[in-house]
């Protein structure tokens, strides 16, 4: 799916490749959350890692490999938490409400505590990583099973068609879980996006 996987093969990856990669991902994530992603090249991780640059290209094709490494470690971590808090809600309205909050916590977790990470995610949305595109369409299909789920219940109304339902929500969603829009709407938080959400359930009602 992304740049890391096409340069060792799943088959031949052995325990110390797995190791090195993490050893890699793990210092290239506290020296981009030191000195930012833009500003940091490969040469400046493998002097702050202790190995040589070529050796670092024998399992990354690139920085933007990197990045995308521990993107989608992030974003990876996201919707583990979001699918497990899911598992434990009942109703579909309970669920769609607790995606939102979930999406928009953790957004602004990210964004706070790890700014110069955060710039990570930026790129990725930015530059179309697999791993943004990913977490999008996951989210996106998240969204779908619960809007059927819904629907099934008699909680939704079923006469809008579901891709443009899905598609609706998500967009209203942007401006709170966009890294690209996040950052530009912190004064609203949470009021916006609860009032969001709330407005999307009432459109929802049968």
């Amino acid at each position: 799916m992304t740049d890391l996987q096409h340069h060792h093969p799943a088959g031949r990856r052995g325990p110390l490749d797995h190791a090195i990669r993490d050893q890699i991902i793990e210092a290239a994530n506290e020296h981009f959350g030191h000195y930012g992603y833009g500003k940091t090249t490969v040469s400046d991780l493998a002097k702050h890692i202790g190995f040589s640059k070529a050796y670092i290209y024998k399992f990354f094709d690139s920085k933007h490999a990197i990045g995308e490494a521990i993107c989608a470690r992030q974003l990876g971590n996201i919707l583990t938490e979001i699918e497990s808090g899911l598992h434990i809600s009942r109703t579909a309205t309970e669920k769609l409400r607790l995606l939102a909050e979930m999406l928009t916590s953790l957004s602004l977790q990210l964004f706070f505590n790890d700014r110069k990470i955060y710039d990570i995610a930026v790129h990725s949305c930015i530059e179309k990583w697999p791993s943004s595109e990913a977490y999008v369409l996951r989210i996106k299909e998240v969204l779908a099973d619960i809007i059927m789920q819904g629907r099934e219940a008699g909680e939704f109304e079923r006469k809008t068609p579901l891709d443009e339902t899905c598609r609706a929500i998500a967009g209203a969603m942007q401006p709170f879980v966009s890294p690209l829009m996040l950052q530009y709407n912190l004064d609203d938080l949470p009021r916006a996006s609860n009032e969001m959400i709330s407005l999307v359930l009432r459109s929802l009602a049968p």
